[in-house]
């Protein structure tokens, strides 16, 4: 099936698109479709990441498919109860919410342990070759909101949350790892879990205000993700991921991000039609990059076939990204934790 669809399909000189991989090594299919529709990027999940040496064997076998050193490689690793790699192999960091804990005593210290935490969480993943993370949440914390963010987010306060997930973005670059603030406009308010079926905000725009003020304050991120979520106020047919309205006069012109912005997960529930329909209509509203996480082959065959060319722009805002981080800054990561369990016992709170 492979062979006949590497004849039959005319795949683009970049495919705008992310793709998952099947398993702890590329198969024979997988490497010979990366080779012919050279995606954008990679993105790994806990089936990919069994041990240190397995996983730098993975993400350089990436590499050598594509003769690029610099490559787009994410994952998810926020810590909490959303981190692909996970102990004995590598160390558990916590949640959010610890950090917005210790904001409301001490901001400063709040501000110092985030960026501690996300410089030695990065250099676990910059060991292992990964060069992005699906990372920090601005989501804006909103009472009787689906818990899909619950302890993931940085508080329910705006500034607060604008103000952790800088700290984030910029301990992430100390280890040489680019951050993507998620999930473009808001996803604090949804009543629905994305990953289950379609949340629908029905907030007026000036409430929505609030939502997008992390964004608007961190709008000089690298990357960022979007979010599966309709808003009335804005789009009444189509969620964010889909809408132009949405990217073009909300995430590109109010919220001023001109960063990269990829897709959420094209896989999720929140969306209908095929995985290949659902990433044409990302990309004609507006994104740069499609998400697709689960290694389908023929949804990656098909969304390859589908999609135009990466764009001049997405190449433009891939290469800032990939050109992002500054590090690595020289730090010993024991230090960096044993600084952030300093501040963090201030509030009494364990990480």
């Amino acid at each position: 099936m492979l062979a006949l669809c590497l004849q039959d399909c005319d795949f683009p000189a970049m495919t705008p698109a992310i793709f998952g991989l099947s398993g702890t090594g590329l198969t024979a299919d997988e490497r010979a479709f990366f080779r012919e529709s050279d995606p954008a990027g990679y993105i790994l999940f806990a089936r990919n990441c069994e041990n240190r040496e397995q996983l730098r064997a993975l993400t350089e076998e990436l590499r050598a498919i594509h003769g690029r050193e610099k490559l787009y490689i994410c994952i998810d690793q926020e810590g909490g109860r959303v981190a692909r790699m996970k102990p004995p192999e590598w160390l558990a960091f916590p949640p959010g919410e610890v950090f917005a804990r210790l904001y409301e005593m001490a901001p400063a210290s709040a501000i110092e342990a985030a960026r501690s935490n996300a410089q030695a969480l990065a250099m676990d993943l910059a060991e292992v070759g990964i060069t992005a993370d699906c990372h920090p949440v601005l989501d804006v914390r909103q009472p009787g909101a689906h818990d899909v963010i619950g302890d993931r987010a940085y508080g329910s306060e705006p500034m607060q949350v604008a103000a952790l997930g800088r700290a984030v973005l910029d301990g992430l670059a100390r280890a040489g790892v680019v951050g993507c603030i998620k999930h473009i406009p808001g996803h604090g308010r949804a009543l629905a879990d994305s990953h289950k079926s379609l949340p629908t905000v029905e907030a007026k725009e000036e409430e929505l205000e609030t939502d997008i003020r992390p964004f608007r304050t961190l709008a000089d991120a690298p990357v960022g993700m979007t979010a599966h979520v309709r808003y009335t106020a804005w789009d009444s047919e189509n969620p964010g991921t889909l809408s132009s309205f949405v990217i073009g006069e909300i995430i590109r012109k109010r919220i001023g991000f001109g960063g990269l912005l990829m897709s959420d997960d094209l896989d999720m529930e929140a969306l209908s039609g095929s995985v290949p329909e659902r990433a044409a209509r990302a990309i004609a509203a507006g994104c740069d990059l499609a998400l697709n996480c689960w290694a389908k082959m023929d949804d990656m065959a098909g969304i390859a076939d589908r999609l135009p060319a990466l764009s001049e722009h997405g190449e433009r805002r891939l290469a800032a990204a990939l050109d992002y981080a500054s590090g690595p800054v020289l730090t010993d990561q024991t230090e960096l934790l044993a600084r952030r369990d300093a501040l963090l016992a201030l509030a009494g709170t364990p990480a």
